[in-house]
């Protein structure tokens, strides 16, 4: 494409756009433009030929009609390998335009201002960019278009090289219809929420738009391909928004167990750990000192530790690291490392090393998503919290304890992040025993007691959901139990607080349940 005639240039977002028209300008193109793009171009020196006196039409209706023309989508979409096409734009005075540099009006950032209005987002809503872009795209085999800045200079580098292939110009088109897809997507789903007078949390057409951030080496079992998918424009602190400091690439299953540790360590105002084997927390302390967390989590389940996703957060220093290289770790997520904790951790050459920035506090919200054969479920995320547990019913004789309520409040954010049914021994910032993913809820009471490392005499026990019989009362209370959080609402209830008070038990009923399937 050496010998390039004409380039429309006409774009909102100005990154690199001057180099770019110099550069086109500099191989021979007569530069295209409009409104404020053509001015910067020609304050930083770039020969440009207006629109309007191009196409011999002037903007009208305050610049919604500009670049909408027979000249202009004439130049864009005629073949250049038909006769017909190029008899067609001779009689019609249309000439070739070679390259189309254009990107949209920010519905987006605008439609995020706090103070936005109808009438303004309305006038953001581009018209004439998205139907230059779709021409030049469709017309491909014969006009380069570019929407991403950030392709400009291999753009100009292929144009110069005489090297702008097919494969370059088929893929500069796909993410041109990418790009208008998401852009057509937003402006859906802002037009709905307009219609149903406010917050449309579960859209008529769900349209949803993530990036491909790297191909996994396989899914959770080798036989299985994976991706991982990054969320645009998310600015939660998150695994998928961290950024890996040293060891091998994250895996698939690697991303489940970080993102699960993370959310349930950002549970915690105080200094917190958890570590997750395959999903589910195999210990969760809180400490003084991040070693001091990190010590008491691993002290619930050793052996389960071992090869365990640990989340701190706070910044991880000297004294952790070298808890941590102790033994054999997978990946360790933090909101920053101390330089001599990372010369430590590296040590360990394999070790996958996560900083996901520090965990300020934004708005949590969105929605989780279950793939079904052929379908969807999607629902709100699982961010119930009680504030104060000393405002809960109380149905037992005895009532709980100070420490009782301690250590109530830390095991109830943990039963949130294990797989139903979820039983969880703990004391005052320290889990002991954990029951996970049984299908009756004994089973999991008997688990935890069983998993359990440390003393469950004297611990308090959380469980996700009611318990529908008093068997599980029974076997936490031989176990050592003497407090219980629990949700409430089986028809048994009252059997269950009476198996309670038969063995002296406090209760605390929640009256929220959190299922994690």
């Amino acid at each position: 494409m050496a010998g390039i005639k004409r380039a429309l240039i006409s774009v909102s977002d100005k990154t690199g756009i001057v180099e770019m028209a110099k550069g086109l300008e500099a191989l021979g193109a007569e530069i295209l433009s409009t409104g404020g793009t053509a001015k910067v171009l020609r304050d930083a020196g770039v020969k440009v030929t207006d629109v309007a006196a191009y196409t011999g039409s002037p903007e009208i209706l305050d610049g919604r009609v500009k670049t909408l023309h027979p000249k202009i989508h004439g130049g864009l979409l005629g073949r250049r390998s038909l006769p017909a096409h190029v008899e067609q734009m001779k009689q019609h005075s249309i000439g070739p335009i070679d390259v189309v540099v254009v990107n949209l009006y920010p519905f987006e950032a605008t439609i995020a201002k706090p103070l936005c209005t109808f009438d303004e987002a309305i006038e953001n809503i581009d018209i004439g960019g998205p139907s230059m872009l779709r021409s030049a795209a469709k017309n491909h085999e014969d006009v380069l278009v570019v929407v991403d800045p950030a392709d400009y200079p291999r753009v100009l580098e292929a144009i110069r090289a005489g090297t702008t292939t097919r494969a370059m110009r088929r893929e500069l088109a796909m993410k041109v219809f990418q790009h208008t897809g998401r852009y057509d997507s937003l402006i859906a789903g802002y037009l709905e929420k307009q219609v149903q007078g406010g917050n449309v949390k579960f859209p008529k057409i769900l349209s949803m738009q993530f990036e491909l951030a790297e191909t996994l080496r396989y899914g959770e079992n080798p036989h299985q391909q994976g991706a991982f998918y990054r969320e645009l424009n998310s600015n939660e602190p998150s695994v998928s928004r961290g950024k890996i400091l040293h060891g091998k690439a994250m895996s698939y299953n690697n991303f489940l167990d970080a993102n699960s540790a993370l959310e349930l360590a950002k549970e915690y105002d105080e200094t917190a750990v958890a570590i997750i084997k395959h999903n589910n927390p195999c210990g969760v302390a809180l400490g003084a000192t991040p070693v001091d967390a990190y010590v008491k989590a691993r002290e619930t389940d050793p052996i389960s530790a071992f090869g365990g996703v640990i989340a701190f957060n706070r910044p991880v220093d000297l004294a952790a690291a070298k808890e941590i290289t102790s033994t054999f770790v997978e990946v360790v997520i933090a909101p920053g490392f101390s330089e001599d904790a990372l010369a430590e951790l590296k040590r360990k050459k394999d070790l996958r090393l996560l900083d996901v920035g520090p965990l300020t506090k934004v708005k949590q919200d969105g929605c989780d998503l279950k793939k079904l054969v052929g379908g969807l479920i999607v629902q709100d995320r699982d961010l119930g919290v009680l504030t104060d547990l000393r405002t809960l019913p109380v149905p037992t004789v005895r009532k709980p304890t100070d420490e009782e309520y301690a250590a109530c409040a830390f095991a109830w954010k943990v039963c949130k992040h294990v797989k139903s049914n979820a039983i969880i021994y703990a004391k005052p910032g320290q889990t002991v025993g954990i029951g996970a993913g049984q299908m009756s809820r004994v089973d999991s009471v008997k688990l935890a007691a069983m998993k359990a490392q440390l003393p469950v005499k004297g611990c308090v026990m959380a469980s996700d959901a009611f318990f529908p019989f008093r068997d599980g009362l029974d076997a936490a209370a031989q176990a050592g139990i003497t407090a219980v959080i629990q949700p409430g609402g089986s028809i048994r209830d009252a059997e269950i607080i009476k198996a309670a008070d038969e063995h002296g038990l406090a209760m605390i009923l929640t009256g929220m349940r959190h299922f994690r399937h």
